[in-house]
């Protein structure tokens, strides 16, 4: 399997999805602003969030794919049956626990919106009262992303990698509807439009799934719950997942309950912006890289292919150092004319750009250890090691807390973000020290002499944006299409400074280059 080419697939459409983000994240700010009703909105809409990132991105997907892939490779079983059977008893479980708690958090949004706002800071009871409606609102969507996790974790497995990607971008379609459809000049009425249209977006994205199951032979059954070996294994592989997934969501909430309670209204917005900067790149190489890793990793392993494996993992560390670095250090350094191009407009003016460039260089700084975390796991939940992963993940649940704590006062908006930067850092080194330790991954020489000169590479960048970012500093508070050229003419100037910094450092030779234009003949035949 091309490691390149599948990256590139899940990559494409993630890169689809996210600038779709952008777009409905700029019409937001554009409607709503940053205030109570877009604080109250992104409370609500974290608690989905958290399942998204729990499920469909952690615990269930780590614990299922290799159980799935092991039923589908073995040579003396029925092949992709035995896997649609093993399916189908994770979903009988499954369904009525999503069910269950459903019904819980809609009776409980009240003390749940509570907990994930500590309260908010100085509202009345009406305005409380409107968050839980928001909350309530979005609940369904949980049961719905959650059950896109399993037929996704499917269709990887099958490798049809982009079925998944394209999920998110219904999400995003339905919100952007929303926002251009049924907006209104009272932001709280257009937030709670926002908050509709996320358990739809849900739904289709079930459906979605479920037709691209079918399509591919897959239709599974609903049956009676099931309690075998199978689905004990399972759940004994998920819990320790999930709760080191839960101790990164935790943090989220820690963050953003401090932000709510402690700082104006506003800062949970201009933290949740600079948070959806921050992502698009971790959408499109850490996540891309977890998906296709883990399922490749894993029938490697199974068919006793350690030296494959090992290869697999040295490649995909290298491709997220490649696209990682410069990314980081554009978000740094160029984080207020980013603002300012996609959000200053409307409502959202030029103090909250500001605001939301400072959150976003501090949440950036983590941005290469964010995404080493999705290329390290796969190490461990391939070997269905789901217990390490949780000790680390709860230890720099620790850490990013502590950080809260110290920092969110003196540095205000910046402060959350810096600890989570600060924690997800911790995380990465104690992965990558147990799986070198264990003789699970060592760094070939091509990824040693690479990774220097790529940081090299991204630093003459930062310098280059440095000084083109003074220049163009008349032009990012203009109109849409002066803020647009500008920011178009200063990453046109940051991606050519990192591409001509990775030849002249050496970090691509004459013989890279000449290999890769090979690959492109040969591909385009």
């Amino acid at each position: 399997m091309n490691l390149a080419k599948a990256l590139a697939s899940v990559g494409g459409l993630t890169l689809a999805s996210r600038v779709l983000g952008l777009l409905r994240d700029s019409l937001f700010a554009r409607y709503i602003g940053a205030s109570f009703a877009s604080d109250a909105f992104l409370i609500a809409f974290r608690l989905p969030n958290m399942f998204r990132a729990l499920f469909a991105e952690g615990a269930f997907a780590s614990a299922f794919i290799p159980m799935f892939n092991k039923k589908v490779a073995d040579p003396d079983g029925p092949g992709l049956p035995a896997g649609i059977t093993f399916a189908e008893q994770a979903l009988s479980v499954l369904l009525p626990v999503l069910l269950a708690m459903t019904v819980l958090l809609e009776v409980f949004a009240w003390p749940v919106t509570w907990v994930l706002s500590g309260s908010f800071n100085d509202v009345s009871r009406d305005q409380f009262a409107y968050a839980v409606e928001l909350s309530r609102m979005t609940v369904p969507y949980l049961m719905f992303i959650s059950l896109v996790s399993l037929l996704g974790g499917i269709l990887n497995s099958l490798h049809k990698f982009w079925v998944n990607a394209a999920a998110p971008i219904l999400l995003n379609l339905v919100l952007i509807a929303a926002l251009l459809g049924f907006h209104s000049s009272d932001p709280l009425e257009t937030a709670r439009n926002q908050a509709i249209g996320v358990s739809v977006a849900g739904l289709l994205q079930l459906a979605w799934l479920a037709w691209a199951c079918r399509a591919n032979g897959v239709n599974l059954r609903l049956r009676r719950p099931v309690w075998n070996a199978d689905v004990k294994r399972l759940l004994a592989l998920i819990w320790p997942a999930a709760a080191g997934a839960g101790a990164v969501q935790i943090n989220l909430v820690i963050s953003t309950a401090l932000a709510a309670s402690l700082l104006a209204h506003g800062s949970v917005t201009y933290i949740y912006m600079a948070d959806r900067l921050n992502q698009l790149p971790l959408g499109l190489i850490g996540i891309g890289l977890g998906t296709v890793l883990l399922p490749t990793i894993s029938r490697q392993l199974g068919g006793g292919e350690e030296a494959a494996a090992m290869e697999t993992q040295n490649r995909g560390l290298e491709l997220a150092l490649l696209l990682t670095l410069p990314a980081s250090v554009a978000l740094v350094v160029g984080g207020e004319p980013i603002a300012a191009a996609l959000f200053g407009y409307g409502k959202f003016d030029a103090n909250d750009v500001a605001r939301t460039a400072e959150a976003l260089a501090a949440f950036s700084i983590g941005l290469p250890s964010y995404i080493l975390v999705k290329v390290l796991t796969p190490g461990f939940y391939a070997r269905q090691d789901t217990r390490t992963p949780v000790r680390y993940a709860t230890m720099s649940m620790v850490v990013n807390l502590v950080g809260n704590l110290i920092l969110i006062v003196p540095l205000q908006h910046m402060g959350p973000p810096l600890a989570t930067a600060i924690a997800s850092t911790v995380n990465v080194l104690m992965l990558y020290v147990t799986l070198v330790r264990r003789g699970h991954f060592r760094a070939d020489a091509r990824l040693r002499r690479r990774a220097p000169r790529l940081a090299l590479a991204a630093l003459a960048m930062g310098v280059a944006l440095w000084f083109g970012q003074g220049l163009m500093t008349p032009y990012i508070h203009g109109t849409w299409l002066v803020r647009g050229l500008a920011l178009g003419v200063l990453v046109s100037a940051g991606c050519l400074v990192y591409g001509l910094g990775t030849v002249v450092s050496g970090a691509f030779t004459r013989d890279d280059l000449a290999l890769l234009r090979r690959r492109g003949t040969k591909n385009g035949r």
